[in-house]
């Protein structure tokens, strides 16, 4: 039974703080949610210029691992979280000893290193009924030289760090996978067996500190070269028994952790219909964006009630959403260097757009600078509209 914990109201004078470690678009997010509830935001985050600090009402400028920034966190702050996994889970742990953290530097810890995920993920079968792919980690050639045949073709992983399709690489033969584990100059990695894949999707749920928890609509996933493009919610070809599966076991996992805050899970659902767990994010996600459009509760402001331990909000669906992420390659035409921006005026002209910029100030091709939520009556209108904006934008549907 999870400890009652008393409820941290926000109040103005003196001002509730609450604290984020890392400053990117889902801090600048967060404190979006927070402030508009009464709290304050403190940021920790070594760049100055970063997305959450044009939103945050302080940043702190220092590295994740600064004894004396941390401190001074955690002794403005009733509570903290992080944007992102790959924040030291003994920073986290070192917070913990002075204020309330949710997630836990432990359910971190699990989050930041593959192996780990995937055991934890067969310890939770015996409850969530669902088991990662087939895999083997690799930690030198003999290790390549020991993979079963039925393993290739796979996919090479590196074991700890890793995002957006970086840090991963396919191969199909025992040469290409000796080829790219050289590649990977020696770190730990793992090789999943590559799955007849139907389609992913995304389960979000949260739970409090009093131990409730609620699961969010199933979001179903297109990527494109490793990094998101399109959510739909809710998933226009999961069934009504896959989707409950897949929150079911989302609900075992998170509370097997004896997780608090918003977390995320990712499956396959595999060509006969069954289901692979994949990976999960110990944070808010970038396929639950659609929540701050569609949804009575954002994943943000979820975020911000488990963490002051106050009642969770409602996660009912008010309306079918699509969302498209927004890449830096659209600010360039062609194979051009020079950035131009792109025809916003256009997109927001369209029924039901929801456009959210992350005020980075330089566009890359590949890097997240938005992303554009579509709302309507009908998810077959707001996947119109969704490819009436790749049109404008010159984004291939």
């Amino acid at each position: 039974m999870t400890k009652q914990l008393t409820p941290l109201n926000p109040s103005a004078a003196p001002a509730t703080w609450l604290g984020v470690m890392g400053g990117g678009q889902l801090g600048r997010m967060f404190a979006h949610a927070a402030q508009q509830m009464g709290f304050k935001v403190a940021v920790l985050e070594p760049a100055l210029d970063c997305p959450a600090s044009h939103a945050a009402d302080q940043l702190h400028s220092a590295d994740y691992t600064d004894v004396d920034a941390l401190a001074k966190l955690a002794a403005q702050c009733v509570a903290v979280t992080t944007e992102f996994e790959n924040v030291s889970a003994k920073s986290l742990a070192f917070l913990a000893e002075r204020t309330f953290v949710a997630p836990s530097s432990s359910c971190v810890s699990i989050a930041q290193d593959r192996m780990a995920e995937k055991r934890f993920f067969i310890e939770c079968a015996t409850t969530s009924g669902v088991f990662p792919a087939s895999h083997k980690e690799i930690n030198s050639d003999a290790d390549v030289d020991a993979v079963s045949d039925d393993l290739l073709p796979g996919i090479l992983k590196t074991v700890r760090m890793g995002y957006d399709g970086k840090g991963q690489v396919r191969v199909k033969t025992r040469a290409e996978l000796h080829n790219a584990y050289a590649n990977m100059n020696g770190v730990a990695c793992v090789l999943e067996k590559m799955l007849p894949l139907a389609y992913e999707i995304s389960v979000l749920a949260a739970r409090g500190a009093d131990g409730r928890a609620v699961v969010y609509p199933i979001a179903e996933n297109v990527h494109r070269d490793g990094i998101l493009f399109t959510t739909t919610v809710p998933g226009p070809n999961i069934s009504k028994e896959s989707a409950e599966k897949a929150q079911a076991a989302t609900l075992a996992v998170i509370e097997q952790l004896g997780y608090v805050g918003v977390l995320c899970i990712e499956f396959f659902v595999l060509t006969d219909g069954s289901l692979v767990v994949n990976e999960m994010a110990p944070r808010p996600h970038n396929s639950g964006h659609y929540t701050i459009d569609a949804c009575v509760t954002s994943q943000f402001a979820q975020q911000a009630r488990a963490m002051a331990r106050m009642p969770l909000g409602d996660v009912r669906q008010h309306s079918p959403a699509a969302m498209l992420n927004i890449l830096g390659d659209i600010w360039f035409e062609g194979k051009s260097d020079e950035a131009r921006e792109p025809a916003w005026d256009k997109v927001l002209a369209l029924p039901g757009a929801n456009l959210h910029l992350y005020g980075k100030d330089t566009a890359r091709r590949a890097r997240k600078m938005g992303h554009i939520t579509f709302v309507a009556a009908t998810l077959e209108e707001a996947q119109a509209n969704l490819r009436k904006a790749c049109d404008i934008l010159g984004i291939a549907p």
